[in-house]
């Protein structure tokens, strides 16, 4: 393989072992270029690079070890929620390699999004691609693509940014009006992913046959063969926690 010249998006970047030049290449004899150990961990990093992936304030000391989650995780109601999303997140890189996914159900405040941070926010920290947004917000923003000039915010761009990272976490499913639209985006999505084999990870307050009415069948259908499904019970905590 001949050598590349420093055009990628990292190639002034130094390298964190301090082996190549930056480039995420070495040179050896005869102009041959092998990939350095630190090219793979910058190409995930780029994959995040223009999509929401940071943890929103409210969500960054979320831990299996504080409340609200050691709570739930003492509940009749949440316990065994909460053990099937902490052997998910023990077993989350090899989960990420298959493409499996997490599908957190249950009634509003029961902790699913919660439970979906936490899961995020561990993925984050093993050096995984995130992506992270409500269905409401997302769709907002896919539609803001149509006004923007080919390149960097276009809609191709982003599509593919959205499809290629390792975790996409997507909030409210079924908290969008339905529409031609809305069924086609979603479906091109979460049909993407599928073939790529890419984790997706939703919290939804809508049953299986009410979210197969909301989004169609044949998306429905591939977060059910992908997804982990995790149903959450008992009353609105946020009610419950609210001063009086």
């Amino acid at each position: 393989m001949a050598a590349r010249p420093r055009s990628e998006p990292f190639a002034e970047r130094a390298c964190p072992l301090g082996v190549c030049d930056g480039s995420g290449w070495i040179l050896g004899p005869e102009d041959v270029a092998r990939p350095c150990e630190c090219r793979e961990d910058r190409l995930k990093r780029g994959r995040g690079r223009g999509v929401a992936s940071a943890i929103p304030p409210r969500y960054r000391g979320v831990s299996f070890d504080r409340p609200p989650v050691s709570d739930m995780a003492r509940s009749v109601e949440t316990e065994a929620a909460v053990e099937k999303v902490r052997e998910f997140v023990a077993g989350l890189d090899s989960k990420l390699e298959q493409g499996r996914g997490l599908w957190l159900s249950g009634d509003t405040g029961t902790g699913k999004t919660t439970l979906a941070m936490l899961v995020s926010k561990e993925a984050l920290n093993i050096g995984r691609s995130v992506a992270i947004y409500s269905l409401p917000k997302l769709l907002a923003r896919i539609r803001r693509t149509y006004d923007e000039e080919p390149g960097e915010d276009s809609y191709g761009t982003f599509f593919e940014r959205l499809t290629s990272v390792d975790l996409l976490h997507i909030d409210d499913f079924g908290a969008e009006k339905r529409s031609d639209w809305v069924l086609e985006q979603l479906y091109a999505l979460v049909n993407e992913r599928y073939e790529d084999e890419r984790s997706i990870m939703l919290t939804t307050n809508l049953t299986v046959d009410k979210l197969e009415d909301q989004i169609g069948q044949r998306t429905v259908s591939r977060l059910t063969e992908t997804c982990e499904q995790v149903a959450l019970f008992g009353i609105d905590r946020r009610l419950e926690n609210a001063p009086h």
